[in-house]
Formats: structure tokens, sequence, C-alpha cells
């Protein structure tokens, strides 16, 4: 900054020294100092004492160029002493404007910084994750490989099953029957999971009013062979039937999801209550619980509290994004080693 200045500081000082000459040459008792509108200027004699100056500001001899309370200085020592002048100062003020422009050029050396980095940042950080990105896409093909792979021998066990009139059988063939009933339940659902979650945003909805105890005593019916193997008893109380707008097969999955999982987590010989009541259904389970400050994270994807029993975590994620589709409220009360109740409210 104040190089730039000095080149103005020194045609000022020209000025004011002709001006000095001129009047050291005509010497006139009755003239002054020359002054100036666009600066202030001082003079010392060799024994620096001060001659003369234009404004009240401290002055240092032993600096030719310096800033001194917003003021620029330049020291000059002329060839000649004109009227007795050794020291000639020329002083301007700091307009400030070297700073506005020097915070411009700095900003916008950051923010063009700032924008390279996060250029490179970003190439880097594909470059990087690319691997990941690719395993990833690999896991996803093959999940949807599997389930597409599974559906029709699942759906052709399930199906064959239930066409088996099961009042003929022995009692040794009826139960080895019901186990395979049973495991290809099972796997039905976990087929259903997988699809949900891989291609549940491509599934074309096809919303209606569905009468909600209706659909209850088609799920119960379902799990029934379920829940007689853990000898888990079935209940449906209607206190008042109510319907809801949604999908049938997306409502369908997420009742069968909560009827899972009170199956799963439920004690032997325990019981399981649904009840329908206006625009509310609740499942009540008699299982192990889970303690208070583990409810909050219980509709997160992967996430288990209990090791012991099968799955993947993912059945509450399931319940709660199709909840969040049609905004529904999930509630979710339990208490350990006494049960679990999982109400829908809409």
């Amino acid at each position: 900054m104040l190089q730039e200045k000095k080149s103005t500081l020194q045609e000022h000082s020209k000025k004011f020294l002709y001006d000095l000459k001129q009047l050291h040459i005509n010497f006139d008792k009755t003239q002054v100092y020359p002054r100036y509108d666009n600066f202030d200027s001082a003079i010392f004699d060799n024994e620096r004492k001060l001659i003369f100056s234009s404004s009240d500001t401290k002055i240092k001899l032993d600096k030719i160029l310096y800033l001194h309370d917003k003021v620029i200085h330049l020291v000059n020592i002329p060839e000649s002493y004109y009227l007795g002048a050794k020291y000639v100062i020329i002083k301007v003020k700091d307009d400030g404007l070297w700073l506005k422009q020097t915070r411009k050029e700095i900003i916008l050396f950051v923010s063009l910084t700032f924008v390279f980095m996060m250029a490179v940042g970003y190439v880097l950080l594909r470059l990087f994750l690319k691997p990941m990105r690719d395993a990833i896409q690999l896991l996803d093909r093959f999940i949807k490989d599997t389930t597409h792979e599974l559906n029709t021998p699942v759906s052709t066990i399930v199906a064959n099953i239930e066409m088996i009139d099961k009042s003929s059988l022995d009692e040794k063939l009826l139960k080895k029957i019901n186990r395979i009933d049973i495991g290809a339940k099972t796997i039905s659902n976990i087929y259903q999971d997988l699809t949900y979650l891989t291609l549940g945003n491509k599934i074309m909805a096809n919303d209606e009013d569905l009468n909600i105890e209706q659909v209850v005593l088609e799920r119960i019916e379902y799990f029934n062979s379920l829940a007689t193997a853990k000898k888990v008893s079935l209940k449906i109380e209607i206190i008042q039937n109510t319907s809801l707008y949604i999908d049938k097969g997306k409502f369908s999955k997420l009742l069968d999801n909560l009827i899972s999982n009170a199956i799963k987590y439920n004690k032997i010989k325990g019981s399981i209550i649904i009840r329908v009541e206006a625009r509310k259904i609740s499942v009540e389970d008699s299982g192990i619980g889970i303690a208070e400050e583990d409810i909050s994270q219980m509709l997160e994807r992967y996430t288990r509290f209990n090791k012991s029993s099968g799955g993947f975590g993912i059945g509450l994620n399931i319940v709660a994004s199709i909840a969040k589709e049609y905004s529904l409220d999930i509630d979710i009360q339990s208490e350990l080693k006494v049960g679990t109740t999982v109400s829908v409210s809409w």
C-alpha cells in the first residue's frame, strides 16, 4: 500500500518544493508557507526543529515512508535548503481503499480456493468410494436376483400345502406338513421383506378403502400355523370396525411384520391380542419386552436387541416406512419380561 502511495506523495513533494523555492527566491515577509487542500506538509531544519506544519501530527524523521494514526508520511531531504528546510514531510490521510481492495482479493482467493478444493475433494471421494459403491451395487443386484429366484419355489410350496386336506392325514404326517408350512411361510415373509426393501419405491400402489377387520382375519389365518408351533394364542378384539384408504399389500406387509415380531419374541404358551378400534389397530404380545431407553431405536433399520431370535432387524423399519408414506402414527409401549404393544393410528 505504501509503495503504491509513494509516487503520489512524491508528486506532492515536488509541488511543495517548487512552491517553497519560489517563496525562497521571492521572499516577502507578508507571504506564508504553501498550503494545499489535498495534502498536508511540514518542514524541519538541520537540527530537527519544526519550522512549519500544516497539521498537528507526530512526525518521525528517521523513516522515509510510514503510516501513523491513519496518516501516510513521506520524508524527503531536498538538495537545497530553501528557507532553512532540511526535511520536507508530505502527509496524506489513508482512505482505506487499499484495505477494501485487499479484502475483496482475499475473499475472491479464498472462494476460488474453496471451490477448487471442493472439486478436488469430490473427485477424490468418488475415486475412493468407487470400490464400496461397486460392492453395494453388486450386493443389491444379488439380493434382487436372489429374491426373484425365491419367488416361484416358495409360492409353489405354500400354495400346494394350502391345497392339502389335512383332515385326512395321520398325526405324524400332519406334523411334518405343518413344519414344512411354517418353514415355507417364514421364507415367504423374508422374501416379501427383501422385495419391499429393494423394490418398495417401484411397486405401484393400488389404494382403496380397506376393511381392517377383514384383513386382520386373513393375516391371523396365515400366521396361525406359526403361532401354533410356538404354542402362542392369537386373539382378535373388534372394539369398533374401521377402514383405511391404503394399498392392501402394503397394509398386509405392515400387519405381517407386527404379528411376526409378536410371535418371534413371545414366550412359549404366550398370547397375542390384535385390537381393532376407531382409526386404530394395535398388536399386544406377552413376550420378552424391551428396555425403555431402546424403544426410540426400534424403528431403525438393522437394529436388533435380542440376538437369540432370528431376523435381520428390518421388519419394524418397513412398518415405519409404510406408516410414513401414509401419514400413520406409530406408538410403542414395552416393558421387560412383560410384553410389547405396537399401535398404529390414523
